[in-house]
């Protein structure tokens, strides 16, 4: 089942094999303003198929926010996988010290994805505001 992700005029198009395994809404900030679902997935699974308005906005320069510059629609990021070194509510897993990971992971804006109905999954809620 192939899921396509698009901004509102299309001219940003991501293709997903599958529905990611965690989904996330986060109330830093950015993702408060955006209003942004976020399905996290390996970068190598994220395929970026049209990207002709693309721009980034990365205001910490770790967190890179893309967005279309024609129509606005904010459709995915990469960023270092927190979630591998904090729990949602920012402390530190057990066994993992404070720091920032090396590797790093491909979000998508599932709100991007049209017909979608977010009402019947789980999406963890992040306390990004208070902990990053």
């Amino acid at each position: 089942m192939t899921l396509t992700a698009t901004c509102h005029c299309g001219s940003t198009r991501i293709e997903l094999a599958e529905m990611p395994a965690v989904m996330k809404a986060c109330n830093c900030t950015f993702c408060h303003r955006s209003g942004a679902v976020w399905g996290y997935y390996d970068p190598a699974d994220v395929k970026v198929i049209a990207a002709a308005h693309d721009s980034i906005y990365a205001p910490s320069g770790m967190n890179h926010h893309h967005f279309c510059a024609q129509c606005g629609g904010n459709t995915h990021g990469s960023s270092p996988d927190w979630a591998s070194f904090y729990n949602n509510d920012g402390t530190v897993k057990d066994g993992m010290s404070p720091g920032v990971p090396e590797k790093r992971v491909a979000a998508v804006n599932m709100r991007m994805i049209v017909d979608l109905d977010l009402e019947g999954v789980v999406i963890e809620k992040v306390d990004g505001r208070n902990n990053w």
